[in-house]
């Protein structure tokens, strides 16, 4: 049995008018059916692109957010039916690392109170020194020095912040660790950091991981499997080499071309795939497959009227697109884009570069 299943989730939230009278006029679908297994001992990464979802899902997995549907079970527990010291006690097994490093970490609190405070919430220590020693322990295993405990986030830089909050995420000994974009808001060279630390602190004590990012060199270093999401909604799983090798439905192929390759030989002779037009609103998604709108393999029929469902390809790759076969198989080719539109397109944004006032320059 795997350590995490979701089936079927599902956050809407509501949209009302009025001011004394609110009345509900639609939702915002932020997740639309979702489901995921993660096994002990493994890392899924969860990918797309700003607005799909990523996040709530990760909250929704912790009740953070309400799941409005669907099924959550963690080694065989229900979350979604927990309330109360049930749902605390599971909650302890379940931690979260967040995204950003600075408001995720009270500025009133000393560090070595801001670790210590959910090993006495959850009663896994009493005696004071014994917290202090854990608290030590804690921050050394991130690389910090114990000493560090009585100093104050404000006196930490990004990626010593986010270790802390690592630290804090292990403090209560949890199974599984959901980290959400935790290396986006660091420097280049921090993130490389952070990610070996998180792979060393997994193989020490055992964690289970799903690491939520747009970055999709972080993802494939860090992640056994990887899901991709769009507009609420998987879109394909599948192993991190198989997906990066052979990833089989179109805005899995259009997120990869976006990678750059250092190497210039392979750069100039590579195709990128541009998407056009802009995500659509989850208030009002379209229907049949969700990424008809933007798909450069877009096809006259099934497209714009029949959902896709998430179907096995091949030793656990499942893909949500009605004409996976046919490209993977080279039959279809992506859409070229009109010369006309880009150069119009270009013409464009130059006009608007020059006409757009610039602001002043702030004097000093």
């Amino acid at each position: 049995m795997s350590l995490l299943e979701v089936r079927g989730l599902k956050v809407h939230f509501p949209i009302t008018e009025g001011v004394l009278f609110e009345r509900r006029i639609g939702a915002v679908q932020a997740v639309d059916g979702v489901d995921l297994d993660i096994e002990r001992g493994e890392t899924l990464g969860l990918v797309g692109e700003s607005g799909c979802g990523k996040s709530t899902v990760s909250k929704a997995i912790l009740r953070l957010v309400e799941p409005t549907a669907g099924s959550v079970s963690f080694d065989g527990h229900e979350v979604t039916r927990l309330g109360g010291e049930e749902l605390r006690r599971l909650r302890r097994r379940m931690q979260m690392i967040f995204q950003d490093p600075y408001s995720s970490l009270d500025p009133r609190q000393s560090v070595g109170s801001i670790l210590s405070e959910p090993i006495r919430t959850h009663n896994l220590e009493r005696d004071g020194a014994k917290v202090e020693a854990r608290v030590r322990e804690l921050l050394e295993v991130v690389g910090l020095p114990g000493e560090a405990a009585g100093r104050f986030p404000h006196e930490f830089s990004g990626g010593q912040r986010q270790r802390i909050g690592i630290a804090r995420a292990l403090a209560v000994r949890p199974d599984l660790i959901i980290a959400d974009e935790p290396v986006s808001a660091l420097d280049v060279s921090i993130q490389a950091q952070v990610v070996n630390l998180l792979e060393e602190l997994q193989e020490e004590f055992g964690l289970t991981y799903m690491v939520v990012a747009h970055d999709l060199a972080v993802v494939r270093h860090i992640s056994d499997r990887i899901a991709v999401m769009y507009l609420g909604r998987i879109v394909e799983v599948a192993s991190s080499d198989e997906l990066y090798e052979s990833p089989l439905h179109p805005y899995t192929i259009a997120l990869l071309s976006a990678i750059p390759i250092p190497d210039p030989a392979v750069e100039v002779g590579r195709r990128r795939i541009l998407l056009t037009g802009d995500l659509p609103s989850p208030a009002d998604p379209p229907p049949g497959c969700r990424f008809h709108t933007r798909c450069p393999y877009r096809q006259p029929t099934r497209c714009h009227d029949e959902a896709p469902a998430l179907r096995q390809l091949g030793t656990a790759h499942t893909v949500a697109c009605h004409w996976a076969e046919d490209i993977k198989a080279g039959k279809l080719k992506p859409h070229e884009v009109p010369v006309e539109d880009t150069d119009a397109l270009a013409a464009a944004l130059a006009e608007q570069a020059t006409t757009a006032p610039r602001a002043g320059r702030p004097r000093l």
